[in-house]
């Protein structure tokens, strides 16, 4: 961009051209010096007045300028916070829930393998009971025929055993 200033005209002396013939007179040409002086103060007041607006248009559209690259510097940062914001949120969710599926799929397999082990005590206390109610039914076959005698029993099932309480009774 070209600059704004304002570059002042040299100053040129030129005596006006009078038309009235310069008398001899010291008084004359001394007010002729005081215009003059008086002239050329207000062209430098004049001047300076204009050089210092010029000054102030020139600094006023160059803080117009800066502001507006500053607003463009914050709304492209804005744009780039916002864009940050979201991924870190879209990251954070993807953390989330992988912890979550990990949480589900480690309960899921520690559930089926309580199941497991809970179905394996079970089988095996079935196999103890069916083992037992063999021997007691070969028993009970062999001694129905070998006596009237009645049996009365009863089973007790807990966790960790198998009881059978079997009494005789003679008629």
């Amino acid at each position: 961009m070209g600059s704004l200033f304002v570059k002042p005209k040299p100053e040129v002396h030129q005596q006006k051209k009078t038309t009235q013939p310069k008398p001899n007179c010291s008084s004359t040409s001394e007010e002729d010096e005081v215009v003059q002086k008086k002239q050329s103060l207000k062209e430098k007041f004049m001047r300076n007045k204009k050089k210092k607006a010029a000054i102030q248009v020139q600094a006023w559209w160059r803080g117009t300028l800066v502001r507006r690259s500053l607003l463009h510097a914050a709304l492209k940062a804005w744009v780039i916070q916002c864009w940050w914001r979201l991924m870190l949120q879209k990251m954070l969710e993807k953390k989330r829930r992988k912890a979550l599926i990990d949480f589900s799929n480690r309960e899921r397999a520690v559930v089926t393998l309580q199941s497991l082990v809970r179905m394996w005590r079970i089988h095996w206390r079935y196999c103890q009971v069916l083992s037992a109610i063999y021997t007691i039914q070969g028993h009970w076959k062999h001694h129905n025929c070998q006596s009237c005698s009645l049996l009365r029993g009863h089973c007790v099932i807990t966790t960790t055993h198998l009881q059978f309480h079997i009494e005789i009774i003679d008629h």
